[in-house]
């Protein structure tokens, strides 16, 4: 359990740090850059803190799964970036994919 509260965690590392990306304007803006720094270092930490429990295909697919869902809510929060009925539709089909990995999938464990 404490592997997974771990991937969440890198997740909302990589979160913030895309957002800031974002926010950087192209490393143009100081304090946006230093949050870029700042979240990818996280999410990288805690990254290999799962690697040590799960296997790296699995946790770089629920990684980046998870958080290209959370990236998408973030433009749409923050960044006012729209949605449309594709888009809404991949992203749930991710969060089918994450679900099937870890629900049915034996490959989820070491």
């Amino acid at each position: 359990m404490r592997t997974y509260l771990f991937l969440l965690i890198a997740v909302m590392f990589e979160t913030f740090g895309s957002s800031c990306l974002q926010a950087s304007q192209q490393f143009t803006r100081f304090w946006p850059t230093v949050g870029v720094v700042f979240g990818f270092a996280g999410a990288f930490y805690f990254f290999t803190l799962v690697l040590k429990v799960l296997p790296l295909g699995i946790t770089y697919a629920m990684w980046s799964g998870i958080g290209m869902v959370l990236i998408a809510g973030s433009g749409w929060l923050i960044f006012g970036q729209r949605l449309d009925w594709a888009a809404i539709a991949g992203i749930a089909l991710i969060i089918a994919g994450i679900l099937v990995i870890n629900l049915f999938s034996n490959s989820a464990s070491h």
